[in-house]
Formats: structure tokens, C-alpha cells, sequence
């Protein structure tokens, strides 16, 4: 296992969440101390939207300075801007709708009932990440990048054994099939996601179980996506007690 990945174990689900979320708040403050922007990458499902509404309560928002934090997404289903299932409308009504920083700073992925097809979508956000990136590179500094993990192992909309998990030059793409439905969406490549200074994988649940078990054994990244995920200076597991069963104690210790 590598040496700069972390497992917390949290024993219920609630405790999980609020923990995630007072650690955001210190990492962002932190970089805010450190320079005048930092970017973070957003991920939906119910662990991650359960984190942005800790995120939301008071105590937390208030902590930080949101006129200087850039929010991007790891993915997003490819549906219209107004339909509930895309995950940034579901980070709007949890968290969102509450921030005071300019409109601009929140960077969401095309919508399927906007002016681009699904190919020019990912170009957009492509173009759209590298006009905030240092140094004429292709993507922001991502300080904290979150990352949801399906039973399957897949993360963002990277899933095992599509072409997706392998793409190694573009930092968008469009995907088609997905196991899950809506069959068509947008998703960060692995080396985006990698880019990354703090990678956080939340999970919770006895079904995440097999998918944390082979992460952490450093299983085939085409077969078991989340095994590819990394960050530059830390990637984290946070886990409940629920979705460490079976899996051995070294693992989840070493």
C-alpha cells in the first residue's frame, strides 16, 4: 500500500460525514492562508451530497472565505441544467444556493439541453479547467479533489473495463454506456483526478466493502478504478465501520 495513503475508520455513517466536512474546512483554510485561490473538485451521490450539506451548516460556511474558492466537479450526468439527478443541482440545494462568492467561481459541467453535443461538452470543460490553470499547463491546482466509489469500484464516471479508466492525455471526456444509467455523461480522466494535492474517497456502507478491499490490496486499476486513485500529497479513505467488513485488518492498518 502506498505509503501516503491514509484509511479512517468512522463508526456510523453520521459521524463519517461531519468529521469529512470539519476537515474540508480546515484544508481549504489552510491554503486560503497559502495563496489567493484555491480550487476544489466536488463529487455527488448520497455520501458526497450528505458531506456538502455539512459543509452547509453555518458554522462551517462561515469559516471560509468563498469569494476565493473555485468549485469544479469530478463528473456530472448528461441531462438537461434543471433535472434533480445531475450532481450539480443536487450540490446547489444542499450547499450552493447558500454561497456569497461570485457565480462565476462555481464551474459546472455542459447540460444535454444546451448548444453542445456531449464531444464538444468535454472540450468545453477541457478549455474551461485549463483557463485556470498555472503556468499554461491544462488543469487548476486542485488543493482537495472528493471522490465517490460505486460497489463496482468505479469513480467519477470512470468504470471497470470501459476505455475510459485507460484515457492518459485528455482531462475530460465523454462517455457512453455507462453501466449506470443515464447512459451518456462527463468525467474527469484518471490523470485529472491524480492531479490532484488531496484526494478524499468517501464511503459508506457493507455494499462499498469488496470495492475498498481491492483498492487497498492495489487490485487491476482497469477492473477496480478506485485502485487508481491517488493524490499528489495524500489520498484518504473515509469509511464507516459498515464498509470495512471483511476486509482484512492489514489493509485498512498498514
Amino acid at each position: 500500500m502506498d505509503s501516503h495513503r491514509i484509511v479512517q475508520v468512522f463508526d456510523d455513517r453520521e459521524l463519517l460525514v461531519n468529521s469529512i466536512a470539519d476537515r474540508f474546512v480546515s484544508v481549504i483554510a489552510q491554503a486560503l492562508s497559502e495563496r489567493d485561490s484555491v480550487h476544489t473538485v466536488l463529487t455527488g451521490g448520497s455520501v458526497g451530497i450528505d458531506v456538502l450539506a455539512a459543509i452547509g451548516a453555518e458554522h462551517r460556511l462561515s469559516a471560509l472565505d468563498w469569494n476565493r474558492i473555485h468549485v469544479w466537479w469530478g463528473d456530472e450526468r448528461w441531462l438537461p441544467a434543471s433535472d434533480a439527478e445531475r450532481n450539480d443541482a443536487q450540490a446547489h440545494d444542499v450547499l450552493l444556493d447558500r454561497l456569497t462568492g461570485p457565480k462565476e467561481n462555481i464551474h459546472r459541467f455542459p447540460a444535454s439541453d444546451g448548444p453542445l453535443g456531449l464531444d464538444e461538452a468535454a472540450e468545453a470543460y477541457a478549455r474551461e479547467l485549463a483557463e485556470h490553470a498555472p503556468d499554461s499547463g491544462r488543469l487548476p491546482e486542485f488543493e482537495l479533489l472528493f471522490l465517490g466509489v460505486g460497489p463496482d469500484g468505479h469513480v467519477a464516471s470512470l468504470f471497470p473495463g470501459h476505455d475510459g479508466i485507460a484515457e492518459k492525455n485528455a482531462t475530460v471526456i465523454a462517455v457512453r454506456n455507462s453501466p449506470k444509467p443515464p447512459p451518456e455523461r462527463l468525467s474527469l480522466t484518471l490523470p485529472a483526478i491524480n492531479s490532484a494535492n488531496r484526494v478524499w474517497l468517501c464511503m459508506a456502507g457493507a455494499d462499498k466493502a469488496s470495492a475498498l478491499g481491492l483498492a487497498l490490496a492495489n487490485a487491476s486499476v482497469r477492473e477496480v478504478p478506485v485502485a487508481g486513485a491517488h493524490g499528489q500529497i495524500s489520498t484518504e479513505f473515509f469509511v464507516d465501520r459498515a464498509a470495512t467488513t471483511d476486509v482484512p485488518e492489514e489493509l485498512l492498518t498498514n
